[in-house]
């Protein structure tokens, strides 16, 4: 024991045992989780899946569309899956108002979440190897240049989809008025709701194509027979906008008082008109205050160089006369 210790102090300095143990964690860690997700097909499925053959172009057709998922993802779903079902469920909430929304977007995710912490863990023991460690290195110095790594990497997915829900939500939040002026058009053209959204869904495309998707999707759950206040109330929870929130809240009144959709289309563009030019305006509004820093920083110290300078040189020279 003593020699190997000897031997790991000579090669990797100091903290070579500390370094070791660290390394051996990792790949304890590693063959565990290869276990523990190499999980056994059932020949009984697998028999199933080869008896089942296709008697039509549509059974083909509907196999090919609902074939959506990674089914190399099915053997490692224990793992990459939350178990608890509230959990799992406020997770695909999260990533459907992030714009993911595929069958395997919660594998994904936990999936980027392991695979950068173990990388930049093991990055980070490297590069602390080769360019860091020496006799004067601190256990809180080894600590940051090992673990930091590994937990940034870990918390980089939970930062790229916060920011990517707030993206989305301002893109929404902006495209929206726009989307409602030609939604009450179509609508008072004689076009039925329906078809407003999809002709609507089409021309807001270049524009914003995140509320484009939302509305194709409303159009088809409509086609599809579901219920109308049930759409729109799905596309709100995903969209975690106020103002569609607020429009779905009017189209459900509307349906519910019987009143005509195109008044209340009228009434609620005219009332996201008003909202976006006051929003404008407060932009407008805090830009001085921004540009007050700014321009103290780069202005008051040149002034200051340039006025004050002159004065300080010569009572210097002043100084050693």
């Amino acid at each position: 024991m003593d020699a190997l210790r000897e031997t790991l102090t000579g090669a990797l300095g100091p903290f070579g045992m500390l370094i070791a143990v660290g390394l051996l964690g990792v790949v304890l860690i590693g063959v565990a989780l290869s276990m523990i997700m190499a999980e056994k097909r059932d020949p009984l499925e697998k028999l199933k899946r080869s008896a089942h053959v296709p008697s039509n172009t549509r059974e083909v057709k509907q196999k090919l569309r609902s074939k959506q998922h990674n089914e190399q993802l099915d053997r490692y779903a224990n793992f990459l899956e939350p178990q608890d079902e509230e959990e799992l469920q406020g997770m695909k909430l999260k990533l459907m108002q992030a714009g993911y929304r595929g069958k395997d977007a919660v594998r994904y995710f936990h999936f980027a979440q392991f695979a950068l912490g173990i990388g930049l863990l093991i990055i980070g023991v490297l590069y602390f190897v080769l360019f860091v460690q020496d006799e004067n290195t601190t256990m809180q110095q080894t600590l940051m240049y090992i673990l930091g790594p590994g937990a940034a990497g870990y918390m980089f997915p939970k930062y790229w989809v916060t920011k990517r829900i707030q993206t989305r939500q301002e893109n929404l939040t902006n495209g929206f008025p726009d989307a409602l002026d030609m939604l009450l058009v179509c609508v008072e053209a004689g076009q039925s709701m329906e078809q407003a959204i999809i002709r609507v869904s089409k021309e807001v495309r270049p524009s914003c194509p995140d509320l484009a998707d939302e509305l194709e999707i409303v159009a088809h759950e409509m086609k599809a027979g579901k219920d109308k206040s049930t759409v729109l109330n799905d596309m709100a929870e995903r969209c975690n906008s106020q103002d569609i929130s607020s429009f779905v809240t009017v189209m459900n009144q509307s349906q519910s008082f019987g009143t005509p959709i195109s008044d209340a289309l009228r009434v609620y563009s005219a009332e996201m008109r008003d909202k976006r030019v006051m929003r404008a305006e407060e932009a407008a509004n805090k830009l001085p205050t921004k540009m007050t820093l700014a321009t103290m920083m780069l202005t008051v110290p040149p002034l200051l160089i340039i006025l004050v300078g002159p004065s300080v040189h010569g009572i210097t020279q002043l100084g050693n006369m």
